[in-house]
C-alpha cells in the first residue's frame, strides 16, 4: 500500500514540472529521469514498510547546564590563591575530562605546593579519573594534604568518601568518625558527614561475634 502512495507522489511531482511549472519540453526528459532516478535510490535504500522510530537525543555530559556547586563540601577557600585552580578543574570535571582536571591542579600545586585546597582536588580528580576507586596517587594526594594542615576537615573527609566507593567500608567509618569527633557542632560539613556515616553503618550491619576456638 505504501508503495502506491510514492507513485502517486511521483506522478504528481512529474505533471506539477511538466504543466504547473510550465517546464520547456527540451528539459522534461531530463526532469523524469531525477525523478526516477530518486525512485530507484528509495527502492534500493528504503524501509517504507517498517515503523517510524524517534532518534534518541544524546546524553549530555554529567552535571551539563548545572549551576557549579562547591565540590569540596564547604571546606575550600573559594576566594584563595587556589579559587582559579579549583574552578577550572571542576569545569573539567563537569565534562568528563577527569585527566585535564588533575592536570590543572598539578600546575596549581606548582606554583602553590601548600595549598591544602590543590591537594584534596587533585586527590578527588584522581579518583574520579580512576573510576571511583582510591588509587595509590590520590591516597598520597590526600596524605600530603592532611600533612600541611592536619586540622583541615576536607582530607579525611574525601579520603573517606575514595574509601568507601572503593569498598573499604570498615577503613571509610573509621576516618570519618575520627572527623566527626573533631568537628565543631555548626561545622557546615558535618551533617553531611553525620548521615553519610549513618547510611555507612547500615551497610556495614552488626558486627559478627568473634569466633569461639575449636573444642578438642
Amino acid at each position: 500500500m505504501i508503495w502506491l502512495w510514492i507513485l502517486l507522489a511521483a506522478a504528481l511531482t512529474i505533471l506539477g514540472i511538466f504543466w504547473l511549472g510550465r517546464l520547456p519540453a527540451a528539459s522534461r526528459p531530463l526532469a523524469g529521469a531525477a525523478v526516477m532516478l530518486g525512485l530507484a535510490g528509495y527502492a534500493l535504500q528504503g524501509s517504507p514498510a517498517l515503523p517510524g522510530q524517534p532518534v534518541a537525543k544524546a546524553a549530555e555530559p554529567d552535571g551539563f547546564g548545572e549551576a557549579i556547586t562547591d565540590r569540596q563540601q564547604g571546606m575550600a577557600n573559594r576566594f584563595g590563591p587556589a579559587a582559579q585552580w579549583i574552578g577550572m578543574s571542576d569545569g573539567f570535571m563537569r565534562t568528563g575530562k577527569t585527566e585535564l582536571a588533575a592536570q590543572t591542579l598539578e600546575k596549581g600545586i606548582e606554583r602553590y605546593p601548600d595549598n591544602v585546597d590543590l591537594w584534596v582536588g587533585l586527590g578527588n580528580a584522581l579518583v574520579a579519573h580512576g573510576g571511583g576507586v582510591m588509587s595509590p596517587a590520590a591516597a598520597l594526594a590526600f596524605d600530603e594534604a592532611a600533612k600541611r594542615d592536619p586540622s583541615h576537615p576536607a582530607p579525611p573527609f574525601f579520603a573517606g568518601l575514595a574509601m568507601a566507593q572503593s569498598g573499604d567500608l570498615k577503613g571509610a567509618e573509621a576516618v570519618w568518625n575520627r572527623l566527626l569527633q573533631r568537628s565543631p557542632a555548626d561545622a557546615p560539613w558535618r551533617p553531611d558527614l553525620e548521615m553519610r556515616l549513618t547510611q555507612l553503618r547500615q551497610a556495614l550491619g552488626p558486627e559478627l561475634p568473634p569466633e569461639s576456638p575449636a573444642g578438642p
